[in-house]
């Protein structure tokens, strides 16, 4: 039986020891492989043009491209279908870099000083297309997005094809709640609520997780605080 080739990372960081630490941990593990480093967000859209990788961990404040900027042209210049998950790093919970970032498609955020077991737990739940952010942070980051965006009225469209069940799922899934935690609300089994996310998704054309609850949110499903 022939092993799956590792997964690619690329690493955007402005700090050469920062990406030589996260390097060292990543390289050290066989299904996992450091192909492309960047200095800048400017260097990381260029090198990527080029090259196809699985993952990038994505600082967010750099000289010349802030990650931000540079998530966003990441996966607009990506092929359809190939476009990376971005990690964003950064040094602080919660703050308005990471907002951007998410917005921007990234498909969620660490904190630098994240234990090693960590990030490479989160890359491995990015590539299957799941949230890097805890389910007990998504509702807080989610309402922060959304009391900070303009006020204007929501279109619910998007919401029509998903079923009553679908929409129960993905109320509970704004809501911070695990798959398991889904399934234990709705008494159904674990296999269950991860087709029903999967269906939500494609549904709604959101690339993870994180960006099926940001659609909740802003289409009025669920509100903040509520």
């Amino acid at each position: 039986m022939t092993a799956s080739a590792p997964l690619r990372i690329a690493l955007v960081d402005d700090q050469p020891l920062v990406r030589a630490g996260f390097a060292m941990v990543i390289d050290s593990q066989p299904d996992l492989e450091v192909v492309l480093q960047a200095d800048d967000g400017a260097a990381a859209v260029e090198a990527l043009a080029a090259r196809s990788v699985d993952v990038v961990l994505m600082d967010v404040r750099m000289p010349r491209m802030d990650g931000i900027e540079a998530s966003a042209r990441i996966l607009a210049q990506a092929p359809e279908g190939r476009a990376p998950r971005i990690i964003v790093l950064t040094t602080f919970d919660l703050d308005d870099y990471v907002v951007a970032a998410i917005r921007a498609g990234a498909s969620g955020f660490m904190l630098k000083d994240s234990q090693p077991e960590e990030l490479l737990a989160a890359i491995r739940t990015v590539h299957r297309g799941d949230a890097v952010i805890a389910p007990s942070a998504t509702r807080r980051l989610m309402e922060q997005m959304v009391t900070s965006a303009p006020a204007v009225e929501p279109d619910t469209s998007v919401l029509d094809s998903l079923t009553e069940r679908e929409r129960e799922v993905l109320v509970l899934m704004a809501r911070g709640f695990s798959n398991t935690e889904i399934g234990a609300e709705l008494f159904v089994a674990e296999a269950t609520v991860k087709t029903h996310v999967g269906r939500v998704l494609s549904k709604l054309g959101a690339r993870d997780r994180v960006h099926a609850v940001i659609t909740a949110f802003e289409t009025g499903l669920v509100r903040p605080g509520s």
